[in-house]
C-alpha cells in the first residue's frame, strides 16, 4: 500500500532509518513533537506496512564473512514452476542475503556472503548450481564497499 507520507513522517522515518533503538521521548524532541503524537504516527506507519522492523547492522567482516558476491543467473525455461523452484532452493540458502527477479539479461540477481573462496567455491559448486533449471551463472566479487546506506533517499518521495 502506498500513501503520501507526511513532513511529520519523512522526519520521523530519517530518525528511525539512523538510530531504530531511539526512545520515543528521544525521538520526539528530534522531530519536533510530544511523545504521544509521535508514538502515534511511528505505530501507524508500522501498521501501515512502511515500517517493516528493526534491525542491528552487523559488519561481515567482522563475524568472519569476508566474501561478498553478486551473482547473475539465468534459467533455462521463463515458466512459473521454473521460477518457483528456483525462488524456494534460493530462499533456503542462507548464504543468500538477497535476491532480485530482474529484468534485462540475467533472470535474478543474487547478493552473497560467505567466509572465503573456499567457502565461495562450495556454495557455488555443492549447492547453488544443483538447483534444477539453472542456464548460466556469473560471479562478481565486491573489492571495496563504497557506500552500502540501509536508508531510502525519503527526500525522493
Amino acid at each position: 500500500m502506498t500513501r503520501k507520507l507526511t513532513q511529520s513522517d519523512r522526519r520521523i522515518l530519517r530518525v528511525l532509518q539512523a538510530e531504530g533503538r531511539i526512545s520515543n521521548v528521544d525521538l520526539a524532541a528530534r522531530v519536533g513533537m510530544s511523545p504521544s503524537p509521535c508514538l502515534r504516527r511511528v505505530r501507524q506507519l508500522e501498521a501501515d506496512g512502511i515500517v517493516t522492523g528493526y534491525a542491528a547492522t552487523v559488519d561481515p567482516r567482522a563475524v568472519g564473512l569476508g566474501v561478498e558476491a553478486f551473482i547473475q543467473v539465468s534459467i533455462e525455461r521463463h515458466t512459473d514452476a521454473e521460477a518457483r523452484t528456483f525462488r524456494d532452493a534460493v530462499a533456503a540458502l542462507p548464504e543468500v542475503v538477497a535476491c532480485y527477479i530482474m529484468a534485462g539479461e540475467m533472470d535474478f540477481l543474487l547478493r552473497i556472503m560467505v567466509a572465503d573462496l573456499d567457502a565461495y567455491g562450495r556454495f557455488a559448486l555443492d549447492r547453488l548450481m544443483k538447483i534444477p533449471g539453472i542456464k548460466d551463472v556469473r560471479s562478481s566479487f565486491v573489492l571495496e564497499v563504497v557506500k552500502s546506506a540501509p536508508e531510502i533517499p525519503l527526500s525522493e518521495v
